[in-house]
């Protein structure tokens, strides 16, 4: 299966979400940006219980159905199949790049921490298709010790990874630094705050989609 990366990668953390309302909040949202054209989107729940998460992911689901719209889950490998997501991410932490490949077979998506300042020992033979990397610059939303790469880091990282693999490059990227991002190598830049904290979700997506629409990126996964 081949899948071209897009150049933007949302990600929807849970913190968004408003307790009350919560199916309606979660239905509209999803729609509305499949209407966008995400066909990428990485749900995050650090906190939730497992019922809550099958039940958000479920919504989600239904709201962006289709082959098209590759939907990624955080850390719980253990739950993508009753999701009917198409992919995890794990981190530094969780289960290994390999053992989340072994759950989920070779035709789902696995992505992983990249490194920073320098590649992870080891990861390019990780089973995985994309390695995200950072912090590019500081950021709220995700809890760090890890200083700031900016766009050079972002740069060298591309050369130690070699023109192939996928790089997702990841925190505080605002709409004006991500040409930049981009061109120094990133095959997408993942955002959150940037998105979800504006009144109208989608339609921001809609402006960083038209803004990055001529950049180049290192994008496809074979």
């Amino acid at each position: 299966m081949a899948f071209r990366f897009p150049k933007i990668y949302p990600i929807l953390d849970s913190s968004v979400i408003p307790a009350t309302g919560r199916q309606e909040f979660l239905h509209r949202l999803g729609t509305e940006l499949a209407e966008a054209g995400v066909t990428l989107l990485e749900y995050r729940n650090k906190t939730g219980s497992d019922a809550e998460i099958l039940a958000d992911a479920a919504l989600l689901r239904a709201a962006m159905p289709g082959s098209n719209i590759k939907l990624i889950l955080d850390d719980r490998a253990d739950l993508v199949e009753q999701t009917g997501f198409d992919g995890v991410h794990v981190d530094a932490g969780d289960i290994a790049p390999s053992e989340a490949r072994r759950l989920l077979g070779p035709n789902r998506i696995v992505g992983t921490f990249g490194g920073s300042d320098a590649l992870l020992p080891g990861i390019l033979n990780a089973p995985a298709d994309y390695l995200a990397v950072g912090p590019v610059f500081r950021t709220t939303t995700k809890q760090t010790s890890k200083a700031p790469i900016g766009v050079e880091g972002v740069r060298r990282l591309r050369n130690e990874a070699g023109p192939e693999r996928i790089l997702t490059a990841a925190a505080g990227i605002t709409l004006e630094m991500a040409p930049a991002v981009l061109a120094a190598g990133a095959s997408t830049v993942a955002v959150s705050a940037a998105i979800f904290r504006t009144a109208k979700p989608a339609d921001e997506f809609r402006r960083w989609h038209s803004s990055l629409s001529e950049c180049v990126h290192f994008g496809l996964r074979n």
